[in-house]
């Protein structure tokens, strides 16, 4: 085998091993990690991982938990973080990465069930879609929100006459 086959090969086979040495935390794709644990739930719609980097989830919006006491907002800060905290999540981006603020958007999943899409099919999230994020799930997003209206589950049945959305 020749000298410069043979030195491609070894440098293939050390690039493998390193890349399969990286933690689920490393990986990343241009606009973030691809995989994280979660610190805390800021509110509803917004987590901090452990390294730091809010994250506001995509194609949702809800009610304030903080100084605003928006119906249904702790309700919908404490399904959050009993689905999120300490767990390893994986994030999944779109069009833009972050918002004015700085906070990566994402879909977050855990164990492949997206929490984004849960917290508006049980009521705990209004649609937000803002474009071009979402473009290709809109569709599923608003239909989750007419089914938890009719439903009126969460907060669709709770905050009657004052909804958040």
């Amino acid at each position: 085998m020749p000298l410069l086959t043979r030195s491609v090969s070894a440098l293939t086979l050390v690039t493998l091993a390193i890349a399969g040495c990286s933690s689920p935390a490393e990986e990343a794709d241009a606009c973030g990690p691809t995989r994280a644990v979660v610190a805390r739930a800021i509110d509803g719609d917004t987590i901090e991982l452990e390294s730091g980097e809010r994250v506001r989830y995509l194609m949702i919006d809800t009610p304030e938990s903080t100084n605003q006491d928006e119906c249904w907002g702790e309700e919908a800060k404490a399904v959050n973080e009993a689905l999120v905290l300490g767990q390893e999540i994986t994030l999944t981006y779109d069009a833009v990465c972050t918002d004015r603020y700085g906070r990566l958007l994402a879909y977050v999943a855990l164990e492949g069930y997206e929490i984004n899409l849960a917290l508006v099919e049980h009521g705990h999230a209004c649609v937000l879609y803002l474009p071009p994020n979402g473009d290709h799930s809109v569709e599923d997003f608003e239909a989750a929100e007419e089914l938890a209206r009719r439903r009126g589950s969460g907060l669709w049945g709770a905050c009657v006459g004052d909804l958040p959305c």
